[in-house]
């Protein structure tokens, strides 16, 4: 047996950028305490995720690459992979995008938002085009950011076709007006979005990693699927805090996603 614990940073989002910053670090140092090899953070947490009608301070890269620094100095101190959802200033617009940092401080690579919500596109105009796998230590794996994981299950099944035993699923959700509000995962009068965590871990026999904001009333919360599409560990609705567990690697076989065949129209 190979197991590897990991840690989904299912913390509030920060009143200004600067705290996003400060609240990215204490969940590292957190995460290495209780010796997770990665920890997770949802979407676009530095400097925050943008949701329509907020108010918030005007994107800037020169402050997202002195907040990257700032948080790879805290990885290289923690020793672990750091997987942080945050944004890009580009010349097609602003981008979301997933960082990948290694132990050591280094960027290993980043992973940008290809599949973007409808109402996301005039706040995030730029998309990915390119998909990656990463590793940390014997772990490897991918990175589907919300709206993709959601809706495009191919997304989670070309990074299992390629190895990745877990898929991380940096997303932001929060509660809206007269929405149902859980208090346990995938109840059936919720949406569908927890029940695709579970279907995309047992469609492609690989583990799923979804983190969300803590969030009160939010449809939905941070959770761990296993290969075989059961629930392994979610964190209560709302209450913030780092969500641990030990996966089993040789669970994850990535098996039905290699048997995944192609047809001719």
């Amino acid at each position: 047996m190979t197991v590897v614990r990991i840690a989904l940073a299912n913390i509030a989002r920060a009143a200004t950028a600067d705290g996003s910053v400060d609240a990215a670090v204490a969940a590292v140092e957190g995460a290495a305490a209780r010796e997770a090899t990665v920890v997770c953070f949802p979407e676009c947490y530095v400097p925050g995720y943008r949701w329509p009608g907020t108010d918030q301070e005007p994107p800037d890269q020169a402050f997202l690459d002195e907040a990257f620094s700032f948080i790879a100095a805290a990885t290289a101190r923690a020793g672990i992979t750091v997987i942080l959802g945050t944004e890009r200033v580009t010349e097609r617009g602003l981008q979301i995008t997933a960082c990948v940092i290694d132990p050591d401080g280094t960027v290993q690579g980043w992973q940008d938002k290809g599949q973007l919500d409808p109402s996301e596109e005039p706040i995030y105009p730029a998309k990915g085009t390119h998909r990656s796998v990463f590793t940390a230590g014997q772990l490897t794996f991918g990175v589907v950011i919300c709206h993709e994981g959601w809706r495009y299950p191919e997304t989670v099944r070309w990074a299992a076709s390629r190895g990745a035993q877990v898929v991380f699923h940096p997303h932001a959700h929060v509660a809206e007006p007269g929405s149902f509000r859980p208090t346990t995962f995938a109840d059936p009068a919720n949406t569908f979005h927890e029940k695709a965590i579970l279907c995309r871990a047992a469609e492609n026999t690989c583990y799923v990693a979804s983190v969300n904001y803590a969030s009160a009333g939010s449809g939905t919360t941070s959770a761990i699927a296993r290969p075989d599409g059961s629930l392994l560990a979610y964190q209560p609705y709302g209450v913030e805090g780092l969500l641990v567990a030990d996966l089993d690697l040789t669970a994850a076989t990535g098996l039905l996603a290699s048997r995944c065949r192609s047809f001719d129209a």
